[in-house]
């Protein structure tokens, strides 16, 4: 059965519109995710979908009907808006008429890195939403085994950061901790922490890497921490050829993950 629903006042539209922000997010432990296709990745990897909205224009489809029924069926309840309405829960104005509302899963060290794992992302201050939804990306594609956010790092529920990622957020085991709390975890645990830092003459086509490796990816305008650079066992930078002064901090990341996915395979 799909509830209808014609106010904007409506105690679920208030409490869905809330979550477009980190403070009600952090506080709810819930998160929107928006669109047909993320959806259904959604359930492929059962998430912890609470509940959907669609506008008035989602049903005209068959498929999407039958994605209803499927949602139905899995005891998910359905409510449906007003075109207007639906809008004042996203933040796209293209919308393609479906959001879901999720419970995200906190996650410590000690319970989600197992010693059989070899391969960490470690990302310090990453600040722009969609270089972090990249980077979550092409660490899935990539193989890694966690991802650890430090302090600092954008809200990884933040709408854009959840498009970029492409549905990799449901696959991602992904960490926040404090920077002392993973690096006395990961030393313990014999990970060698590698950290992308411009000012080292060691390339990272030159590197090799042994045994199980934690990169490190800093901020997009400062790099990583010199605290976290003098903890590091390695320091490796990739070539600038050109003019520029440095790459993307998601470019890097992707060229930095498949190098060492190489000798981790």
């Amino acid at each position: 059965m799909i509830n209808i629903i014609k106010s904007k006042d409506n105690d679920k539209v208030k409490y869905t519109k809330s979550l477009l922000k980190t403070k009600a997010r952090n506080k709810e432990k819930k998160f929107i995710i928006e669109g047909y296709r993320i959806l259904t990745l959604a359930l492929e990897c059962d998430a912890n979908l609470e509940y959907v909205f669609i506008n008035e224009e989602f049903e005209k489809k068959q498929e999407h009907k039958s994605f209803l029924n499927l949602l139905e069926n899995k005891g998910i309840k359905i409510y449906k808006a007003t075109n207007k309405i639906f809008l004042e829960m996203v933040d796209t104005e293209n919308t393609q008429g479906i959001l879901g509302v999720l419970k995200y899963k906190e996650r410590d060290l000690v319970n989600n890195i197992s010693r059989d794992q070899k391969f960490v992302l470690i990302l310090d201050r990453i600040q722009d939403p969609g270089n972090m939804g990249t980077i979550i990306r092409t660490a899935d594609s990539a193989g890694v085994d966690a991802i650890i956010l430090l302090k600092g790092c954008v809200d990884i529920y933040n709408p854009k950061v959840i498009r970029s990622t492409m549905g990799s957020i449901f696959d991602m085991n992904i960490i926040h901790s404090t920077q002392d709390e993973a690096v006395d975890f990961l030393k313990e645990s014999n990970f060698n922490i590698v950290s992308s830092y411009l000012q080292t003459d060691n390339y990272y086509h030159e590197t090799n890497y042994e045994g199980k490796i934690a990169l490190v990816i800093g901020n997009e305008a400062n790099g990583i921490n010199e605290d976290l650079i003098s903890k590091s066992d390695k320091l490796i930078k990739i070539p600038i050829y050109g003019k520029a002064e440095s790459l993307n901090a998601a470019i890097s990341a992707a060229i930095l993950m498949y190098e060492i996915k190489k000798y981790l395979i």
